[in-house]
This record gives structure tokens, C-alpha cells and sequence, in this order.
């Protein structure tokens, strides 16, 4: 590389960039040092290069550059050292140890830009992954390989959701090496605590790598957060051959990052003013999950996602649900009423369940256990809206049987307390459990054959 010439060229500084007049060819992603007047430097990145201006991101926030400040290109991208040892680890969102543990002795030095499986390349998801929730294990089943993100809203428990999925998610009847890359964006210090108090207290650091970027941590560097926790799943995956689920939250807090770098560039916004090419930043993280063929590890993905105002058709949850493979979608109405998890069953979908679930994956009575659960808690949810208008009295027997049915489904099936691990069995069971409250004759969405094996009162 040779010594890097030092530019003293800038031109302006807006926000966290810097402007450097062009000097010599450089190239996007480039690492670069800035040398201030009191001789501490800070690190940046190549944003865009033209041929006459080459625009520099910042880490550290531009506070104390000035015009004279001193540029240096070093030629070379940011790379994250990767090793077995790292997890158990506790590390900042730019990937430097915050548990007072020694540096990583690197195994390899990997580029964190990544690149998107090759869609020939990939590999059905396939084996279910119990995560001990019944409402996602029973109704929206996560397969290995998934991106399945919960959209949540601010003062909803989504942190203990995904603490809880990453203490319990296991793949069962193997014996495989399953790690959590725990990737936390813009999260308070109380939030940070909360997360490595949870992950020391279960031992569930012992499987995990946990990447921790709080909100008074420069934007830029939770441009970096996402990109160093999947670099570092790939390595665990594709070199170690580990099943690695991948949680990071929050992806809102990374949306205002690219919307702020956005600003300070003076670009033209598209939707809400967060930049044109969100989709496509967004779309570089996300295609990194699933199987390649040919190698036995696996990436499995679970964004979290406040959505701001609640509202669904924000741009940050919309273009999420054109990549992602269904959602987990938290409930304020549940939340309300005190259950936890919160989580809107009716409003869920995992588009890859059916290749998770069934014989040989869960049981043969999953799908239509499933189907009978969701179709009757919907007609006691309908119902709900009648009994407000004529009362409770007016409703027949049948109906009754159904409004109960809706709320011991949201108290028994739904509702578990937060170190609650269920089996997938013990889920279907309390299933059959719930629906042998209804009439046999309702039971329209399960196979005759299936009734008589499995419902409580009708076992042959």
C-alpha cells in the first residue's frame, strides 16, 4: 500500500460528511483519516467519488474537523476480523470488545459489504425452528433460512420478543451448533443493560456474538452495525457450518441513519424523505439470509421494525414486506389487555411455513390444527364487534361457544410468560385443548381421520 499522501483539500463539511476535493483515484467504500489541528484523527469511508469531489463519511461526526485538516486515502475497505472465538462476546457497533474482554485474534479479515447469495445458489428453507412462542411456532412457523421481521410499535415489548426467541430458538431431534448474532441499532444505554443482563443472566451469550450501537453513537456507525453482525454470521455459517439466527433491532433506527447521511448530501428524498435507494440498502441486508447449496450452515433472519406511528404502510415496513417472507406483527390492543406476547395472530403471516411444518418437520396435524385455530378465533374476533352493538344476550349458544373460544385463545394460546419454552407438542396440544370447547361440526378445516386421532374427546 505504501505510505497514503496526506490531502489537505476539503471543501466543505455538512452533517457527517466531509467533501474532499479529488486528488487521486479512489474507490467507493475506501477507509480514510482524518488528522485534526489538535492531532487526534478520526476514521471515515468513501461515500461517492466524482471526478472532481469525493464525498467522505465520518464515524466519529465531523465536531473538530476543519478546512485544514489533513486527508488521508489508505486504500483499502473496512474489513471485520472474524474468529471462533468471537462468540460469547460482547462487542460496539463498530465491532471493538465493550466487555472489558481481550481483542479478537482474527481467523480471517472479511469484507463487510458481503455479497447477496446467488440465487442459484440457494437452498430451499426447509427445517422448522421452534422458538418456544406458541403463536409463531403454532401459526407463523420460522423455517431455517427465513427473514421473517416483527413489526412492532414504540412501547411495545418487541425487545423481550426477540430476547426471548433468541434464548429459546433451537432446532429440535439435532445436535447442530446453533449461534445468535445479535445486532442492536441506535438502542438507549437502559435498552444495551436490559440486553446484556438478559444474554448474561440465561447464558445465552455463551451461543452469541452481540453487536451494540446506542443512540448516541454516530449515525454513520449504525450504517456499519447490520453489515458487521452479517459478515460475521456469514463466517459462522459458511466457514464454521453453524446454524446462525440473526436479530437486529432496530431497523427504523437505520432508515433515520441513511435518511440523515441523505440530508446532509442534499439528495433529492423520495417517500417520507428517506432516500430513493432505501429499498435497495435495505434489500443488500436482507438477501443475506438463507442456505447455499453445498454447505451446512445457514442464515436465518429476524429484523425488528418499530413502526413509526403504527402505521403499516410506512415506507420502512412497506418496502420490508416486499422482501421479507412474511411478519410477526405486534399488537397494542393485546398489549392493552396485558398479554404478553403481544402478538396479532390474524395480522401474521410466514409465507415459508408449509415447508417447515407437518410430518417428519412438526406433526401431521400441524396445518390443519393451525387453519381450525385461526378461522375460529376470527369468527369469535367478528363476533366481538356484534356483541358491542346488540349484547351478549342476543347471541345463540353456537355463538357464545365461539366469543369464549376468542378470548381463551388470546389468554391461553397466545399469552405465555417470558421464560416459557413450549414444545411444539405441548403447542398443537393446547391447541386440540382450546378447540374441543367448540362443536365437532365446526371443526370444518381438520380431516375427520385427524379429529378422531388427536381431539381430546373423540380419540378412538
Amino acid at each position: 500500500m505504501g505510505m497514503a499522501k496526506e490531502y489537505h483539500t476539503i471543501s466543505q463539511i455538512a452533517g457527517p460528511l466531509v467533501f474532499v476535493e479529488r486528488t487521486e483515484p479512489v474507490g467507493y467504500g475506501e477507509l480514510v483519516t482524518i488528522a485534526l489541528p489538535d492531532g487526534s484523527t478520526k476514521r471515515g469511508q468513501v461515500l461517492d467519488t466524482s471526478d472532481e469531489i469525493v464525498v467522505v463519511q465520518v464515524f466519529e461526526g465531523t465536531g473538530g474537523i476543519d478546512r485544514g485538516s489533513g486527508v488521508k486515502f489508505l486504500g483499502e475497505t473496512i474489513k471485520m476480523p472474524v474468529s471462533r472465538d468471537m462468540l460469547g462476546r460482547i462487542l460496539s457497533g463498530s465491532g471493538e470488545p465493550l466487555d472489558k474482554g481481550p481483542p479478537i485474534i482474527p481467523e480471517k479479515r472479511l469484507e463487510i459489504i458481503g455479497s447477496a447469495i446467488n440465487p442459484w445458489a440457494r437452498d430451499n428453507p426447509r427445517e422448522f425452528i421452534q422458538t418456544g412462542i406458541s403463536s409463531i411456532d403454532g401459526m407463523n412457523t420460522l423455517v431455517r433460512g427465513q427473514k421473517l421481521p416483527i413489526f412492532s410499535g414504540s412501547g411495545l415489548p418487541h425487545n423481550d420478543i426477540a430476547l426471548q426467541i433468541a434464548r429459546q430458538a433451537k432446532v429440535i431431534g439435532k445436535k447442530e451448533e446453533f449461534a445468535v448474532v445479535f445486532g442492536a441499532m441506535g438502542i438507549t444505554s437502559e435498552e444495551a443493560q436490559y440486553f446484556m443482563k438478559d444474554f448474561e443472566r440465561t447464558g445465552a451469550l455463551k451461543r452469541a456474538v452481540v453487536f451494540l450501537n446506542l443512540a448516541d453513537d454516530p449515525a454513520i456507525e449504525r450504517l456499519l452495525t447490520p453489515r458487521l453482525a452479517l459478515t460475521t454470521a456469514e463466517y459462522l455459517a459458511f466457514d464454521l457450518d453453524m446454524h446462525v439466527l440473526v436479530i437486529w433491532t432496530d431497523v427504523t433506527n437505520y432508515s433515520e441513519a441513511l435518511r440523515q447521511i441523505g440530508a446532509a448530501r442534499e439528495e433529492v428524498p423520495a417517500r417520507r424523505g428517506y432516500p430513493g435507494y432505501m429499498y435497495t440498502d435495505l434489500a443488500s441486508m436482507y438477501e443475506r439470509a438463507g442456505r447455499i447449496k453445498g454447505k451446512k450452515g445457514s442464515i436465518t433472519q429476524f429484523p425488528i421494525l418499530s413502526m413509526p406511528g403504527d402505521d403499516i404502510t410506512h415506507p420502512i415496513p412497506d418496502l420490508t414486506g416486499y422482501i421479507t417472507e412474511g411478519q410477526i406483527v405486534a399488537s397494542r390492543e393485546l398489549h392493552r389487555k396485558g398479554i404478553f406476547p403481544p402478538i396479532a395472530v390474524e395480522r401474521s403471516l410466514s409465507r415459508l411455513m408449509g415447508q417447515g411444518i407437518g410430518a417428519g418437520h412438526t406433526r401431521e396435524d400441524h396445518r390443519a390444527v393451525s387453519d381450525q385455530l385461526y378461522a375460529s378465533y376470527a369468527e369469535g374476533r367478528d363476533l366481538r364487534g356484534l356483541v358491542a352493538i346488540v349484547g351478549k344476550e342476543a347471541l345463540s349458544e353456537r355463538d357464545r361457544k365461539f366469543l369464549d373460544f376468542a378470548d381463551a385463545f388470546e389468554d391461553r394460546f397466545v399469552r405465555q410468560s417470558k421464560d416459557e419454552d413450549r414444545t411444539i407438542d405441548q403447542t398443537l396440544d393446547l391447541g386440540w385443548e382450546l378447540l374441543s370447547a367448540l362443536p365437532v361440526d365446526s371443526l370444518t378445516k381438520i380431516d375427520r381421520k385427524i379429529i378422531e386421532k388427536y381431539h381430546p374427546k373423540q380419540k378412538k
